[in-house]
């Protein structure tokens, strides 16, 4: 505990607490997380270097891909390593400061996150309303410009988060009931108002969690129109096919978001904070483990390059030996 006064006061760490009333089945829990985190570090990076590494794949939607398979895997990382110190190792304290940068990349990459996911459903409606004009209409510089942009939005956005949460007085407690740096389980220590924060925190959901989410379902109308309007049942099939993929990473991605976002605000004690923490935890780490899965099943040209790949290496094996 801190000394209780009424200056500002930041604490040198905070303790995170990992799963409140889970401590004893910590470690069984690390098991799953572990393992997932294994499956999308496996999966992303091979994702990744196959974009870049077959030509065949150098399309605006693989493009838009890459970037999610990176900015899922890096968000992830920067939370798990404290999860599994607390799981394994029952440590649990994470500098104030270590704990300011980590709230920044998280909140900034997730915001990044659906931004590509924004970028990508667009990338659907030219390719699917316009497929004549695709190639000219989405050219590599254009693709560049779109990921600069929604990189900026998520990083600029957030920077003011880590600001915002300094400034305050943490004159109670510095026990955090979560496995990383949080920004509402952070400022809710704090002994001052926190209604700079919240209302910041409101408004970043609106200009980018509602920007993104409005304009990936008006892009899906106008996908749904076109494809409605197709005469050939193949042709409609087709299209539909090419999105399926996409709009299962949408609902891997936002539904876990959704929840962890009302029952911060409006959950009270209503959810338990067990269950919150563990869907904090599957918000960060679900995307990254089934998003390759998913684009690898669903997606016929990944397929097709992916047993090319290991034909390839099977064979330089076979003349090796």
């Amino acid at each position: 505990m801190l000394v209780s006064n009424n200056s500002s006061v930041s604490p040198k760490y905070f303790i995170l607490n990992g799963i409140p009333g889970l401590e004893r089945v910590h470690v069984w829990i690390s098991l799953p997380f572990c393992t997932m985190y294994i499956i999308s570090l496996l999966g992303n990076l091979g994702l990744a270097y196959l974009i870049h590494h077959e030509e065949s794949l150098h399309h605006p939607m693989y493009f838009f891909l890459a970037m999610l398979s990176l900015i899922d895997l890096f968000t992830c990382t920067t939370t798990l390593h404290n999860a599994f110190c607390i799981f394994w190792f029952n440590l649990k304290e994470i500098n104030f400061n270590a704990c300011l940068v980590q709230m920044f990349f998280v909140h900034g990459f997730t915001g990044v996150e659906s931004g590509v996911l924004m970028l990508m459903a667009l990338d659907r409606y030219v390719a699917i309303c316009y497929p004549l004009c695709c190639a000219t209409i989405l050219t590599n510089p254009i693709i560049a410009k779109a990921g600069l942009a929604t990189f900026l939005r998520g990083v600029l956005l957030m920077i003011p988060f880590p600001f915002l949460v300094k400034r305050l007085p943490f004159c109670q407690s510095n026990i955090i009931s979560h496995t990383y740096g949080d920004h509402m389980s952070v400022v809710k220590l704090s002994c001052a108002s926190i209604k700079v924060n919240v209302i910041y925190g409101l408004m970043v959901a609106l200009l980018i969690g509602v920007f993104d989410i409005c304009s990936i379902s008006v892009s899906y109308t106008m996908i749904l129109q076109a494809v409605v309007s197709l005469s050939s049942a193949d042709a409609r099939q087709k299209a539909f096919s090419t999105c399926t993929a996409h709009i299962s990473a949408i609902i891997v991605t936002y539904v876990p978001a959704f929840f962890t976002f009302f029952a911060h605000r409006f959950g009270g004690h209503t959810i338990p904070s067990s269950l919150h923490i563990i869907m904090a935890n599957l918000y960060l780490l679900l995307p990254p483990t089934l998003n390759p899965i998913v684009y690898g099943v669903k997606t016929k040209q990944i397929r097709d390059n992916v047993i090319k790949l290991f034909q390839a290496e099977k064979g330089a094996c076979t003349q090796d030996n």
